[in-house]
């Protein structure tokens, strides 16, 4: 399937979408304390959405329950919402979607609840900072398979691994579409498959995990986390490629 080139009508739709992620992570991750369950952060989260005019986009997806994947301490990405009220020195993924006149935008951050662990810091860090130098490594003519060996490499120098098996994606008039961009390069060459071209919306989302980014589905088929069961981040933007440049659209 070929990678949709947007019109800028279709970049100022996309964005309204996209600005709406941003905002609800906002809420949510001000909201996200100790005492507060993750029933409640997923109803924040889906409130503000549809005060928007807009719909959550992960509600009922290939039959995702909640309105936000909130992924706790050891689970990295897909975790359900539950009655669990955080504590402090949890942290916390917090990932969703937005639907809005037929467009969509996604977004995800991972935080720390009151005073973390310091290698939870840099395990949060590590998500964020390669998410930032992975799109000001993007750039029309690069193949998407060089970005994901940045991502690879990027994540490995600070000591931690990438999760295998997931990976960021296109997005528009769909959740997912095509190109897959996995954190990792999954064949030998680089320098073959489709190429980032101006227009192309996508979203690149680093899922770092500690020793070992083997993935294991918890017994609620949903919630992934490594096979070291140590805790996981995650961070996620989706970008557009504007005049030469990649725009974050869920600002």
């Amino acid at each position: 399937m070929a990678i949709a080139i947007r019109s800028k009508k279709d970049l100022v739709a996309l964005a309204k979408s996209s600005v709406i992620v941003a905002q609800t992570l906002e809420l949510v991750s001000k909201n996200a304390m100790p005492g507060v369950s993750l029933y409640e952060l997923d109803r924040i989260a889906e409130d503000y959405i549809l005060s928007q005019q807009a719909k959550p986009a992960f509600k009922g997806l290939y039959g995702f329950p909640n309105a936000t994947c909130l992924s706790l301490n050891s689970v990295i990405i897909h975790g359900i919402p539950s009655d669990y009220r955080l504590q402090e020195g949890d942290i916390l993924g917090i990932d969703l979607g937005v639907e809005c006149d037929g467009w969509f935008g996604d977004g995800a951050i991972t935080v720390g609840i009151g005073k973390i662990d310091s290698k939870d810091e840099q395990l949060i860090a590590c998500a964020k900072d390669v998410l930032y130098e992975a799109i000001d490594f993007c750039r029309p003519g690069i193949h998407f398979k060089e970005l994901s060996l940045f991502l690879e490499q990027a994540i490995i120098n600070r000591g931690f691994a990438p999760l295998l098996g997931f990976c960021g994606h296109g997005i528009g008039r769909k959740p997912h579409e095509e190109p897959e961009i996995p954190n990792y390069l999954e064949s030998p060459n680089s320098k073959q498959g489709p190429k980032i071209k101006n227009g192309m919306v996508f979203c690149i989302e680093p899922m770092v995990c500690q020793l070992d980014g083997t993935p294991v589905i918890l017994d609620d088929k949903w919630s992934v986390v490594a096979k070291d069961m140590k805790n996981g981040s995650h961070y996620e933007h989706t970008i557009a490629m504007i005049d030469g440049k990649a725009r974050i659209l869920t600002h």
